[in-house]
Formats: C-alpha cells, structure tokens, sequence
C-alpha cells in the first residue's frame, strides 16, 4: 500500500492553550464531577507560580494526592508554568525543591506541552501517563502516529518508550511502528445497521474496498471542515 501524500496543512502537534490552563481538567464531558476541582497556573502571577512551585514539588514526592490521570496531569501543568514562570528547568528545579529534579520536570512539561486531543485521552484514562511521557518525546505527526497507534493496537508503556526510542533514532514514525508489528492506520468501526449495508453495495458496485470508500468520504469531510 502506497503511502498517502501529506496533508497541506499539519495539524499542531504541540500545546495551543496557554500554559498552566485547565483546558481539559476543567472539562466535565472529560473528567466529570473533578472538573470542580481543576486548578490553573499562570505563568506571570508571582503567587500562582509560587503555588505551582508547592504543588511541582508535591508532585515529584507523591504527597498531593492520588496517583490518577487527571492528578497527574495538574502536576504536569504545575512543571510547565513554574518553568516558564522562572524562565528555565534548571531554575524551576531550585525553586520547587525536594525531589523535583531538572528531569522530571522537563518529561512532565512536555507532557503539558502535547495537543489537547491526546491530552484528552491521557484524562479519560485511555493512554497511561507514564506512556504519555514518551509520546511527548518525539515531535511532529510522530505523536499523533503514536498516541493513536497506542491506543488502536494496546501498545504497553514498553512500547511506546522502544518506538520512541527508535523514531528520536532516525526511524520515522510509521516505519517504527510497522517494524513493531503495528498495522498503521487499521482501525475498528462500529456502524449503523443502514450505513453498513450502503457502505457495503457502494463499494461492491465500485469495485472497491469498503475502506477506500471510507477514505474518500472522510478526505472530503476533513477538506469541508
């Protein structure tokens, strides 16, 4: 199977919210009745940057709460706003003290730092945190390939760290997960009775797989919208 051209527009790979904002914390279709509890960090609020520092620090010591997706991910927020707050990691590690080290800081900022759409799942408890990390090592459509693949094909927090790995290597995205014995781009889908039927006598009458009719459609849907 040939590959498919790239998109001329790529969507963002990296954060578009500001930082330290609960844009999915605070999102009760995501994290329900806790979206109450959602707190945000600003940057340039000396007082909010001091709770981020409390907050980093508790975090790296497993003192502030429990050990959960959502938890996880404020205390991601909390490294990414102290460390643009303070103006580098180093720094961000001396201000919040304890075990909060320049490494841990910087894996859970960029955590922080990945698109709302992957966030989302790392909230709904779909992609594991500790995985989450390791997406958020590579760049580019290398995390959407990832995050996507770990959630169609199961891949373990292994995993995901060995293809990391190798895409930071050389690989690209899809060549990594193809030599993990990922089939990139398989998905299941579960339609409509009526749908199904249709979708099946096009593509009968078309002489074609039902996936390649399901590729045109979305092409054009995704090109509308």
């Amino acid at each position: 199977m040939s590959e498919q051209p790239r998109r001329a527009e790529e969507p963002p790979a990296d954060r578009e919210e500001p930082v330290g904002a609960p844009v999915v914390r605070a999102d009760p279709a995501v994290t329900g009745e806790r979206a109450r509890e959602a707190v945000g960090f600003d940057p340039d609020d000396p007082e909010s940057v001091r709770r981020a520092a409390e907050t980093v620090r508790a975090f790296a010591e497993s003192t502030a709460g429990s050990e959960d997706n959502v938890y996880m991910l404020r205390g991601a927020a909390a490294c990414a706003a102290l460390v643009r707050g303070v103006g580098s990691y180093k720094a961000a590690a001396e201000r919040a003290g304890g075990d909060a080290s320049i490494s841990f800081i910087r894996k859970w900022a960029r955590v922080h730092d990945l698109p709302q759409s992957i966030r989302r799942h790392v909230a709904r408890g779909h992609i594991a945190p500790t995985a989450a990390k390791h997406i958020a090592r590579v760049s580019g459509d290398a995390r959407f390939y990832l995050a996507w693949a770990t959630l169609d094909s199961g891949l373990t927090v292994r995993e995901v760290r060995t293809i990391a790995s190798d895409i930071n290597n050389g690989a690209s995205a899809r060549e990594a997960l193809r030599d993990h014995g990922i089939s990139v781009g398989r998905l299941e889908l579960t339609l409509p009775a009526e749908q199904y039927l249709e979708l099946r006598r096009r593509a009968s009458l078309s002489n074609r797989e039902p996936s390649d009719v399901v590729a045109e459609a979305l092409a054009e849907y995704f090109e509308d919208g």
